[in-house]
């Protein structure tokens, strides 16, 4: 059976098509459009008539490639910014209205629940006591998680198209604006930051987003050159791309070979989340993912096909 997963994020509208084979799965084609749902309307919780066109039209280019590739079963899925929107209802329908697909809207703990069952996909087991960072536009999710078992998740609306529509960030940033979002974070993610501690987690495991331009910088490659299931980045690999971040301007990293448009204005805030939770928690490892939310649902429908 060919599969199509969509996964509708704040920033980015992903395409995932998979063979789904006896026991097992083959990718067949990744892609992303930008939507932009976080623009400056996400202070309103609205998603701007702008935002809206903009995902009708990347899911016409999706669909073009799903019909190429003569897929059988598409999944839609979206998201943070859809889901603290006031006017969801109404743009809901509108996509429904121009795809025919029907978008199904998940809530902050199922997003975590899928993007797990995406890094057992990428891991099989962990076999460390970890925590799982998902960081997006519109919320960040955290999964505490040892073997096959998650012991505790939580969805924050802390995502980064978020923070730099509510904090004015310098450019470059300044001493205080770090200072200020460390804080900001340390509250936020408190939660996760004392189960980290109790259950004594030393791993990090970043999946896609971020930590995706994190280990494209640490590679020198191009965004997207390198599919990795997992990888991992030493601790003094990140703070050497930490410090570069923190003292960059927004020109600077425009040019830097290892960021794509999506991340210029994100990666920053993003970087200082995740210096946060090693500093705060004690991280000694970090292994990045490419697998979050869509693989989750292929991991699902694997068991569903295997079952059958």
């Amino acid at each position: 059976m060919r599969i199509a997963v969509i996964d509708l994020g704040t920033n980015t509208c992903n395409l995932l098509v998979a063979q789904l084979l006896n026991g097992g799965y083959e990718i067949l084609h990744q892609s992303k459009q930008l939507v932009k749902l976080g623009d400056d309307k996400i202070k309103q919780n609205e998603i701007s008539p702008a935002a809206t066109q903009r995902t009708i039209d990347s899911f016409c280019a999706h669909n073009e490639i799903i019909e190429q590739l003569n897929v059988e079963y598409v999944k839609v899925i979206a998201t943070s910014a859809v889901r603290t929107a006031e006017n969801k209802i109404e743009y809901l329908e509108k996509l429904g209205e121009s795809s025919g697909w029907l978008v199904k809207l998940v809530n902050g703990e199922r997003e975590a629940e899928l993007i797990f069952k995406g890094v057992l996909l990428a891991f099989g087991s962990l076999t460390d006591p970890s925590i799982i960072l998902d960081i997006g536009g519109g919320s960040n999710e955290t999964i505490l998680a040892h073997n096959k078992e998650f012991i505790w998740k939580e969805s924050r609306p802390t995502g980064m198209a978020r923070i730099i529509n509510n904090f004015h960030l310098s450019d470059p940033i300044t001493d205080d604006e770090v200072k200020i979002l460390n804080e900001y974070f340390t509250e936020q993610h408190s939660k996760a930051i004392l189960n980290c501690k109790e259950k004594g987690v030393k791993t990090l495991v970043g999946c896609s987003g971020a930590f995706d331009t994190v280990a494209d910088l640490v590679d020198g490659v191009a965004p997207g050159e390198k599919s990795r299931i997992t990888q991992t980045i030493s601790l003094d690999e990140f703070y050497g791309i930490y410090k570069m971040l923190l003292k960059s301007t927004r020109d600077e990293r425009i040019k830097m070979k290892g960021i794509d448009q999506v991340r210029v204005d994100l990666i920053v805030p993003a970087v200082i989340l995740i210096e946060r939770l090693i500093s705060e928690i004690g991280i000694q490892k970090i292994v990045q993912t490419d697998f979050a939310l869509r693989e989750g649902v292929l991991f699902e429908m694997m068991q569903k096909n295997t079952k059958a």
